[in-house]
């Protein structure tokens, strides 16, 4: 729960709420000196600042759920869960590691497309996303074309190691989606250990990720580059 922001943020976020879609002028391009000591955040301001963590993890731990389901089913191969509940069937394992390919696409879509390019202003671990932003089309394109040559995009996500973690996980994601794909239609015959085996191509940068993007945006981190004012303006 966020609680009531006091101090200088206290009314900062009067009529902006959650979906409201804020320009990305609303966040100044110029920083803030970190305090060599600073004051303990008053649990009010904690929650303004910490906002973005809270709200990234709770959709990370979707992710993390989804995943789990999946390779609990693969290490338990296919047997009841030690709560009592009956296991997936083959078809429901399958569909479930389809919704974790697509809500993964959309999540790294609007984190590189809405938010990276806000947080990229003031904090340099997210400026290389900048350019890189949908870079996991640039892939694909590239791909397709048989092009051996990087964009400037794919170059800049080189150098941006939340988008060095996307570039992974994709490339192990399109993997996993094409075996789940080729088992619904029946051209390939679907197999536990087979899953399991595509699965842990990415699932340990996976975890990471979910972890350190969350870590990144986390109170003590956003203070030092943001004002109560400019995190109650971010749109998410």
């Amino acid at each position: 729960m966020q609680g009531q922001a006091t101090g200088a943020g206290a009314g900062a976020g009067a009529g902006a709420g959650v979906g409201d879609v804020v320009n990305s002028d609303a966040v100044s391009n110029t920083g803030t000196e970190a305090d060599p000591v600073l004051r303990p955040l008053s649990p009010g301001d904690f929650a303004v600042y910490n906002r973005l963590a809270e709200k990234m993890d709770y959709f990370h731990n979707h992710f993390r759920s989804m995943w789990s389901t999946l390779y609990t089913a693969c290490i338990r191969d296919g047997s009841s869960s030690s709560q009592g509940t009956e296991a997936l069937t083959e078809r429901q394992l399958i569909e479930e590691g389809l919704r974790l390919t697509r809500y993964l696409e959309a999540h790294h879509s609007i984190e590189e497309t809405h938010i990276f390019p806000l947080l990229a202003k003031k904090m340099p671990q997210f400026r290389a996303a900048v350019n890189a932003h949908n870079y996991h089309e640039h892939l694909r394109l590239r791909r397709r074309n048989n092009r051996q040559s990087e964009t400037e995009e794919e170059e800049a996500a080189a150098n941006c190691e939340l988008i060095q973690q996307h570039r992974a996980i994709h490339l192990g994601m399109e993997q996993f989606e094409k075996y789940l794909r080729d088992c619904r239609s029946k051209k390939e015959a679907f197999s536990l250990p087979v899953l399991k085996e595509k699965m842990d191509s990415w699932g340990e940068v996976l975890l990471k990720h979910l972890d350190q993007e969350v870590e990144e945006l986390g109170a003590e981190n956003m203070r030092r580059c943001w004002t109560l004012e400019e995190m109650v303006a971010f749109p998410m």
